[in-house]
């Protein structure tokens, strides 16, 4: 099976990090995003990959060609930021005469039995119940438990079962028909052209599709929840490592869980919990907890918590919560974590 993967996206809600870099290719839990989504999916016999790509797109492509050559990738440039349902369909001719398709969402790291989906006979989308179902696509289940309706970003939400970024298609070709004909008829939602409605399209052609329960849905759109995702992936990490970040830094206080990248300098300092320290980057008589460190960093006589410091980021001499680019950008902003 292969997939598509939007990652289009400018990320406005992680600036000033992604005026520089990718939103998918910032660190969480040690490494970029979007390589927790790739592994997994290649773990689960995915072969090959299309990105839908735009801004900064020759990094996201250079990154994954780079990282994964082994599998069939593919990128496609979306000129306009027309919704997911338009990026989607720019995968038509890549994809059309495919058996399967998975479609996932680039920014969401989903936990999932991939292998037991991948074996559904029907098109199956990953759902989860959620507190606030207006902000999502939701769906319907009817007597026999398969999916009978669906819409996108409900007022008066008629379940609170939301779509959360993972679809198996088990009929690729009438996907993109659906594509086609929402898009032809202008069908829009808030401007952009939705998935969700392509998926109601087929579900009116008499197309069967079920409902995929999820083990854990990791958000990284916002840096908020950024954190909260780059301490779940940090405990996942196996107690045998944390104690080999301990042997490589005597004259560090660890505190687990943390990731400590290849040629780091920790000296005079305590590091963690829930902490990313980049490869390369030197901490000298701080503290840091709470954080994700990017690569070639200094941080000096600091106090840090709940922060975001960008690769070659400079910051010496306080105790606060940044949200910090590199020196190159020349931006410092307040998290707006309290």
């Amino acid at each position: 099976m292969r997939a598509i993967i939007p990652v289009a996206g400018f990320g406005t809600r992680m600036r000033p990090h992604t005026w520089n870099v990718p939103k998918v290719l910032m660190n969480v839990g040690g490494k970029p995003m979007l390589d927790h989504i790739m592994d997994d999916l290649i773990g689960a016999g995915i072969t090959g990959v299309t990105l839908i790509v735009g801004y900064l797109g020759d990094e996201i492509e250079r990154h994954v060609r780079e990282t994964y050559p082994q599998l069939d990738n593919h990128f496609v440039v979306q000129e306009e930021m027309l919704g997911l349902g338009h990026a989607i369909s720019l995968g038509k001719e890549i994809h059309k005469n495919d058996k399967d398709l998975l479609i996932i969402l680039g920014d969401t790291i989903i936990r999932a039995d991939f292998k037991r989906l991948f074996a559904s006979k029907h098109t199956a989308l990953g759902v989860r119940e959620v507190e606030d179902p207006r902000r999502f696509g939701v769906v319907e289940l009817g007597s026999s438990g398969q999916i009978v309706a669906m819409v996108e970003k409900p007022q008066n939400p008629p379940t609170n079962l939301a779509i959360v970024g993972v679809y198996k298609i088990n009929d690729p070709a009438l996907l993109f028909a659906g594509l086609d004909h929402i898009i032809e008829a202008g069908k829009r939602s808030a401007k952009e052209f939705q998935l969700t409605d392509a998926l109601a399209w087929m579900l009116q052609q008499g197309h069967v599709m079920e409902p995929f329960a999820i083990d854990a849905w990791l958000d990284c759109g916002k840096p908020e929840t950024l954190f909260e995702t780059n301490a779940v992936l940090l405990s996942e990490i196996p107690t045998a490592v944390q104690e080999e970040f301990r042997r490589r830094h005597p004259e560090a206080v660890i505190v687990p869980p943390v990731f400590v990248g290849e040629g780091a300098v920790l000296k005079r300092c305590v590091v963690g919990p829930n902490t990313v320290i980049g490869a390369g980057t030197r901490v000298e008589d701080s503290v840091v907890c709470d954080s994700i460190v990017g690569e070639d960093a200094i941080i000096a006589r600091m106090v840090l918590h709940d922060s975001l410091i960008g690769d070659e980021a400079e910051v010496t001499g306080a105790a606060q919560s940044l949200n910090v680019t590199s020196t190159s950008i020349a931006r410092a902003l307040p998290h707006p974590r309290k």
